[in-house]
């Protein structure tokens, strides 16, 4: 049986892109023989980056790639590197008939390749937000085809977007309103905080065990599960922009002048406030979450003290949930499980560019 073979252009070899690149190599004899597929990477890009082969790169070839970046490597550097910066004279080069843009990184430098490649019928596979949680016109341009996959933009390899689109949206269902807890970060804040431990303390060792952001303020400042919410109201058909939702920062707005350093360095001024108001949440019998509510054309995120029974509450430390009340699921519909991680984000990406070379 002669093999179907999708060209894949990787924009991003950080922790989510190596782990890409590494099941995609794991998986090469499962996709053959199940699916009739080969997955053939011709191009990977970094932030200032780029290597092409337009036959595509051998499976030792991308183990020293990603071999290379885990030692902070720079493709740029590397044996037929170049320097690239979003450039999309690249895509000339690729002559394929099916082929995926994955944009595995956390910039805003991809959007005119994932525009070009929408416009060339190619396929988009997303795990950055940036591009979905931008202007509403460029989410409408990206998502317009249903050759554009971004299942884990919100809870990593979690089933909420395709819940949502295909087993809810596209069935007639009427969504009455979502809830959520989508931050891993803030999941743990939140569950460290009923163990007494302070609040700076939690926030520099999840930024030194890789769960924030680079800059955590992204985490801390409810900014990243805005965008999270907005992609989710978005598909609501909510005509919204970054600007309309409303999320609450868990530290003072004039922070975010400070450097990276500098923020880390006030953290302890916000030990006290937050012991204090863990103490009195669980006092009452309630407890702290940072939760993300879309409903009724708004959509905000906030920290909020919840009842022990409620939906949201049973998810553990690295748990995200979702809540989608409807006019079929009231009580509503819950997705739970893990929702962050490199390699579990990874597989969700995999599965989203196997969906896609199905329809191809």
């Amino acid at each position: 049986m002669s093999l179907k073979r999708i060209s894949l252009i990787q924009l991003g070899l950080g922790g989510v892109g190596r782990a890409l690149v590494q099941q995609v190599i794991e998986n090469r004899e499962r996709h053959a023989r199940q699916l009739g597929v080969r997955l053939n990477y011709v191009a990977l890009s970094d932030s200032d980056g780029l290597i092409l082969k337009k036959s595509g790169f051998s499976d030792q070839e991308l183990a020293i790639y990603t071999d290379s970046k885990t030692s902070k490597g720079r493709l740029r550097e590397m044996r037929n590197g170049q320097v690239w910066n979003g450039d999309i004279q690249l895509l000339n080069q690729i002559k394929s008939k099916n082929v995926i843009v994955i944009d595995v990184s956390a910039s805003d430098q991809p959007i005119p390749v994932l525009q070009e490649a929408r416009r060339r019928d190619w396929g988009i596979v997303l795990a950055n937000k940036l591009p979905l949680a931008g202007s509403l016109k460029l989410f409408q341009e990206l998502t317009e085809s249903r050759l554009t996959r971004f299942e884990t933009t919100v809870a990593a390899a979690l089933p909420v977007i395709s819940t949502l689109q295909l087993y809810l949206l596209d069935t007639g269902d009427n969504i009455k309103s979502i809830r959520g807890c989508v931050s891993g970060t803030l999941n743990i804040v939140c569950q460290r905080l009923e163990k007494s431990e302070k609040f700076s303390e939690i926030i520099r060792d999840a930024k030194a065990h890789g769960h924030t952001e680079p800059d955590p303020r992204e985490d801390v400042g409810g900014r990243d599960a805005a965008r999270k919410a907005l992609i989710l109201a978005r598909l609501l058909g909510y005509p919204l922009e970054f600007k309309d939702v409303v999320a609450e920062s868990l530290y003072p707005k004039e922070w975010d002048a400070l450097s990276i350093d500098e923020f880390m360095q006030k953290l302890p001024e916000l030990d006290s406030r937050y012991a204090k108001l863990s103490q009195e949440t669980q006092s009452q019998n309630l407890r702290l979450r940072y939760v993300i509510e879309v409903a009724d054309g708004r959509c905000k995120a906030s920290l909020q003290r919840l009842a022990a029974h409620d939906d949201l509450i049973r998810a553990s430390l690295a748990d995200s949930v979702l809540a989608f009340e409807s006019e079929r699921y009231s009580p509503p519909l819950i997705v739970r499980g893990r929702g962050s991680g490199p390699r579990l984000t990874a597989s969700g990406v995999l599965s989203d560019i196997l969906l896609l070379a199905q329809m191809m």
